[in-house]
């Protein structure tokens, strides 16, 4: 979950999408043509890079990885499209085997031919406890993957899993490449060779990562030539960059991209997202772990002034990792803003005002420490918004800034303004969230959550495709979570780019998907940058 913008390749619930750790980025702009640059060039800004290139570790496991392509692919409506494979797969009647013909003529960046080989290489590595991978639970209904000559591979499932053909955008690696040296440490992680639309062809740790479009793409060679990321970590220096030219795009927060309104030159691109703020309670803090205490809380917040004067109407409301605009959101789960409610179940628990107003139970102060990300500034604000609505019930929070080498030893007892939300299956949102054996491992179950019911009815999600049951029993999870909330869901986030207006698509205006908490990588506008083309270059836009 959220937390997982950090220091290696952590699993998305969801994502979706790519793990991340903040850096800053000195000259962003240096070496890069901006919005004065080559038509044939653009150059991005975004707020975080990733630990590693190697979809053997994480990278690119929810598809649009840019260097390496999975088997399938999402389109903008996150529709399942063929990519490496020739066409969506065949299943069985049973749901437990899944057949999928590979797209003929294929080659790797390095010339070689890509076959079903490095499909069951990928993720039979994957699959290995040796691998450094923490996304390895979101396979665990893979019981055999295995090629029929060069241009077919055949999952074989444990049990019917709904949402298996979504885990097959998986990045395909090279086994000639990645196979001949250590998968965890090996050069293969920063200096990836892939089948995608891009070439690496450098990364300064910290400042940027540049791209050079493969000529030999099998969806056809980019317009857009040379492609860099800029990293900057800071929001303000990002918009400064931006508004000086040295980029021609960036994710920005809502108060920041508003100051561009009045560009005539550039456009602001809003992408609904998974993306949800929300404070970790772990279970082994005497006052976080105590139920009374984490009702109160989720009662005593007041998320729409936290969408309202934080996000500027950029988001929702957030009952949990399921949006409410989700069909898997169960109705009825919404959390009123309640503060007289808040402080009766502290009453009746017997957490009782002491003189500072601070509630005691049983010599136990009702306070405790609430961690946030050094430099973010969406996560500062939501935990002092947090903390402000917690006094007010009488529980004191005293929020501190760090980076995750600080706040991960801390997190089996303080709480932590986190972030997470993969788009699509409601399996991605909640397993690697809430499954109390997953407490402890990395950034999953941060809060060391601990429900019976919730673990049971997470598994009966994951080993069924029976539709009814898969609902009542993701029903089950968000109603336990009302019961019992090992979090507080604090708003699910819009992400807003500013894009120099200076490209089109064959289809017409730039577009965005619906996105994970990760975001900025593989997301925003360039989600597709290798479909965009030079406004006057000649493209048919409509």
């Amino acid at each position: 979950m959220a937390a997982r913008t950090v220091r290696r390749a952590t699993a998305a619930i969801l994502t979706g999408a790519v793990a991340l750790t903040a850096a800053a980025c000195s000259n962003p702009g240096n070496g890069a043509a901006g919005s004065g640059g080559p038509k044939d060039s653009a150059v991005v800004g975004i707020a975080y890079e990733p630990d590693t290139l190697s979809p053997l570790l994480g990278y690119g496991k929810d598809g649009n990885s840019k260097i390496f392509d999975g088997l399938l692919a999402f389109d903008a409506d996150l529709r399942l499209r063929p990519a490496l494979a020739a066409a969506l797969p065949t299943v069985s009647a049973d749901g437990l085997t899944y057949t999928y013909k590979l797209r003929a003529g294929v080659k790797f960046s390095d010339g070689k031919p890509f076959t079903a080989k490095d499909v069951v290489f990928t993720y039979k590595t994957v699959l290995d406890p040796k691998t450094n991978n923490p996304s390895r639970t979101e396979l665990d209904a893979l019981k055999d993957v295995k090629a029929v000559g060069d241009d077919t591979v055949v999952f074989t499932l444990k049990y019917p899993y709904a949402p298996f053909a979504e885990r097959t955008v998986l990045a395909i690696a090279p086994e000639h490449v990645a196979g001949r040296q250590d998968v965890n440490t090996g050069p293969f992680t920063t200096k990836p060779v892939g089948t995608g639309p891009y070439v690496l062809t450098g990364w300064s740790k910290g400042e940027k990562l540049t791209f050079q479009a493969n000529p030999n793409y099998w969806g056809g060679a980019p317009a857009v030539k040379k492609f860099t990321m800029a990293v900057i970590k800071d929001d303000d220096v990002r918009a400064t960059r931006l508004r000086a030219g040295d980029l021609d795009a960036a994710i920005l927060p809502p108060n920041l991209a508003a100051g561009f309104k009045a560009d005539k030159a550039k456009k602001t691109y809003a992408a609904t997202t998974y993306d949800y703020r929300t404070v970790t309670l772990p279970t082994h803090n005497k006052v976080t772990g105590d139920t009374a205490i984490r009702r109160a809380l989720d009662l005593a917040v007041d998320r729409q002034a936290m969408v309202d004067k934080i996000l500027e109407g950029a988001g929702k409301p957030a009952y949990g990792p399921v949006p409410t605009d989700s069909p898997w959101f169960a109705k009825g789960t919404e959390r009123r803003h309640d503060l007289a409610g808040a402080r009766k179940i502290l009453d009746e628990a017997g957490w009782k005002p002491g003189p500072d107003g601070i509630r005691v139970k049983n010599g136990v102060r009702a306070a405790f420490p609430l961690w946030y990300l050094s430099g973010d500034k969406l996560r500062q604000d939501h935990a002092l918004a947090y903390a402000s609505d917690a006094k007010k019930a009488g529980v004191e929070i005293k929020t501190q800034a760090g980076t995750w080498e600080v706040i991960e030893p801390r997190m089996k007892t303080d709480a932590v303004l986190a972030g997470g939300g993969s788009p699509g299956d409601p399996d991605f949102d909640q397993y690697l969230l809430l499954k109390s054996s997953l407490a402890g491992d990395g950034f999953n179950n941060m809060a060391w959550y601990d429900n019976k019911a919730v673990d049971r009815a997470l598994e009966e999600g994951r080993r069924t495709d029976d539709p009814a049951k898969r609902r009542a029993a993701y029903d089950t999870v968000q109603r336990e979570l009302v019961k019992n909330p090992g979090y507080t869901f604090l708003t699910h986030i819009d992400h807003l780019y500013v894009v120099a207006d200076r490209w089109t698509t064959d289809a017409g205006d730039l577009t965005t998907q619906t996105e994970p908490h990760d975001h900025g990588l593989a997301s925003g506008p360039w989600w597709n940058v290798e479909d965009w083309k030079p406004k006057g270059s000649g493209a048919a836009a409509k």
